[in-house]
């Protein structure tokens, strides 16, 4: 459970909770609906998501190794993993000690950085199209932690 829900809940043993602590446990509630709708869409769409990306990444690459690609491809389901539990827990350190901080390390072992660019930029597309924008922007909150923390040497990604 959510660190802010426990909260609030632990307030209610107390008493009975206040008008504003009810409604900013409303608001909780109804925010971990709405990432919880997200979490679904995401688990029963990750093969729509990414089988394009690499299906694009093998065509515009025949220089690179499809080892390399698969590596790469692997590492973003991952993160999109992490942080979709990270975004539907609400915490952003889930992200951060689960996954990223072994993960830097791989890319920059095996110089992944630009081709982990090019996926995060055609991840973003692909979402686009499975989400909506307030969807998106949510989910982002988690991804562009992931982004600032892998490909922190690749300049200027926007």
């Amino acid at each position: 459970m959510p660190q802010d829900l426990k909260k609030i809940i632990f307030q209610a043993e107390d008493d009975y909770l206040q008008k504003a602590d009810l409604d900013e446990f409303k608001t909780k509630v109804n925010s971990l609906a709405e990432r919880l709708v997200i979490y679904e869409i995401l688990r029963e769409q990750e093969i729509a998501l990414f089988q394009p990306i690499a299906d694009q990444l093998v065509q515009n690459s025949a220089e690179r190794q499809p080892v390399l690609i698969e590596k790469a491809i692997k590492h973003w389901i991952a993160i999109l993993r992490y942080c979709a539990m990270g975004m539907l827990l609400n915490n952003k350190e889930y992200v951060q000690s689960r996954l990223l901080e072994w993960l830097t390390e791989q890319i920059q072992a095996h110089q992944l950085q630009s081709l982990e660019t090019e996926i995060y930029k055609l991840l973003q597309i692909r979402l686009k199209k499975i989400v909506s924008p307030e969807q998106l922007e949510l989910l982002n909150l988690f991804l562009e932690e992931a982004r600032k923390t892998l490909l922190v040497s690749v300049p200027s990604l926007k």
